[in-house]
């Protein structure tokens, strides 16, 4: 009984660092350095597969970045799901604002909505952020209000249904839903959408190269019916993860929604003309599709240098 409770008891307050084992903390300064402290980047795998959307890692996947992840999935230690979370919503973040910024590859931060919508004036200049100049005592229009953030939903990869009964819980979901968290107290309106499930039994992943890997996981991911109307009504979408080594599961995942979204648009139509024209590559401009991990293997960093 004695073994049991000091089991149980590590699982809710480790005893030692997740990383490195260090003694008498969740995870110690040096390690949380390692999973956050670095700018998350946009991460290739080589090759990389079809499909596959733009991708930002919060960190390399070594050294104690590797242990923290093998210790919330493997080891249930359940308490590290906060950090990594903090680290997927670095890497989320860093993709919205490569995009607000035009895909430009430095990143930066979310564009002001006030001033993107062109209605603000500016009384040192005398003229809009759109450009019109405005005659003194001269009526102005009343500025219209900012439009409402566009909704952010972040669908985690789903774990293998053996794999998830093995270990007691699933690693991706956790991770995602304290990476929704952490948006949301920065101001982002993100929250956890489950619209993935696989459809066939596939292989342990472990092991296979990345054709092997493409091949296993073609067409094992579908959306439920009830989770596609959820799609269907617009917003980015984030495909996340834990880790990313080939790309292969982020790519079917990927090609599922997509796939999802094209369906949901003809069975809206009026039979000639759909809302929008949906294929295996294209969305339409209210959806988007991009990916966040909270680590990639070494070298999808190191091709992103020059």
């Amino acid at each position: 009984m004695r073994g049991w409770l000091q089991d149980l008891g590590d699982l809710v307050l480790p005893a030692e660092c997740g990383g490195c084992g260090r003694p008498r903390t969740t995870l110690c300064a040096r390690c949380g350095d390692a999973l956050c402290a670095g700018a998350p980047r946009r991460v290739r795998p080589t090759p990389e597969p079809p499909g596959l959307p733009v991708v930002h890692a919060a960190a390399p996947y070594q050294d104690a970045v590797r242990a923290v992840l093998l210790a919330h999935k493997e080891r249930g230690v359940l308490g590290l799901a906060e950090p990594l979370g903090a680290a997927l919503a670095g890497a989320v973040r860093a993709g919205l604002g490569e995009t607000e910024d035009g895909g430009g590859g430095g990143g930066g931060g979310p564009v002001d909505r006030r001033t993107r919508a062109g209605g603000v004036r500016t009384p040192e200049s005398g003229r809009t952020q759109a450009g019109v100049r405005t005659q003194p005592g001269a009526r102005t229009q009343p500025t219209p209000p900012p439009p409402p953030p566009t909704p952010l939903l972040l669908i985690p990869v789903p774990s293998a249904r053996k794999a998830v009964r093995a270990r007691g819980h699933d690693p991706s979901r956790r991770i995602a839903y304290a990476a929704a968290a952490e948006l949301r107290r920065v101001g982002v309106p993100a929250r956890v959408c489950a619209a993935l499930r696989q459809r066939r039994v596939v292989a342990d992943q472990a092991g296979l190269n990345s054709r092997r890997r493409l091949a296993n996981l073609a067409g094992a991911l579908e959306v439920p019916a009830g989770a596609r109307a959820l799609l269907a009504a617009g917003g980015r979408i984030v495909l996340v993860d834990d880790v990313m080594t080939t790309g292969a599961s982020l790519a079917e995942a990927a090609r599922a929604i997509r796939a999802a979204v094209a369906g949901t648009a003809e069975d809206e139509s009026d039979g000639i003309t759909p809302r929008w024209v949906g294929t295996a590559r294209e969305l339409p401009a209210r959806n988007s599709i991009s990916a966040a991990v909270v680590a990639a293997s070494p070298s999808s960093f190191e091709i992103n240098r020059n």
